[in-house]
């Protein structure tokens, strides 16, 4: 719901910062690995309980995984970049909760999973929708370049880090921001179905 406010927001300055590094050769898959790299960490740090390490990893994470985007396109956009940094993603989004688990099972296991099962099936109603629009020629132009077709949510990226910034800044909050963007994120799955109900009705011209 926010994606489209926060790039008009963010994007300025990452292009600024992308025309610098496309001068000194650095490539976007570069970016892409720190960008999952700085993720990982981050979960690591909450599970370590070492918060305001892990809230810097976050900031530096989403930086880069904003940024390899608009490197690519001053340099040389490829499916095989496109694809590592949504998988990097999938993993990064997963790894969070579970750090939140690790680090206090007895209160923030169940959330945790709840959270997950969520992030699972909203994931699902995504990568599925992409695939048939991909397969139907559609584009998503008006959200800017993407390597995949991107449907609009209650609960895109920019919520979803909202939403973990929240969690390390008050950590015993987690159970509550848990559930309630879990239940954001089954929001988000179901109008995609519905959605993907509507447009997908015809076959494809």
């Amino acid at each position: 719901m926010l994606d489209g406010i926060a790039r008009k927001l963010v994007d300025p300055a990452l292009d600024a910062l992308a025309d610098r590094l496309a001068r000194t050769g650095i490539g976007a898959n570069s970016i892409t690995l720190a960008a999952f790299l700085a993720g990982i960490g981050c979960a690591a740090a909450i599970g370590a309980r070492w918060d305001l390490a892990a809230l810097l990893l976050l900031a530096a994470s989403r930086l880069c995984d904003g940024l390899d985007g608009a490197l690519a396109r001053r340099t040389a956009t490829t499916d095989r970049g496109g694809y590592a940094d949504i998988v990097g993603d999938f993993v990064f989004y997963g790894a969070v909760p579970f750090a939140f688990a690790w680090r206090a099972p007895e209160v923030n296991a169940l959330p945790a999973a709840f959270l997950l099962l969520t992030f699972y099936v909203n994931g699902a109603s995504f990568l599925a929708y992409a695939a048939i629009a991909a397969k139907r020629g559609l584009t998503t132009a008006p959200r800017g370049p993407k390597a995949i077709h991107y449907t609009a949510g209650l609960a895109e990226g920019t919520e979803t880090i909202l939403a973990f910034a929240a969690m390390i800044l008050w950590p015993s909050a987690f159970p509550l921001v848990a559930w309630v963007f879990g239940l954001a994120c089954v929001v988000t799955a179901l109008s995609r179905v519905a959605l993907a109900w509507r447009d997908f009705a015809d076959p494809p011209r």
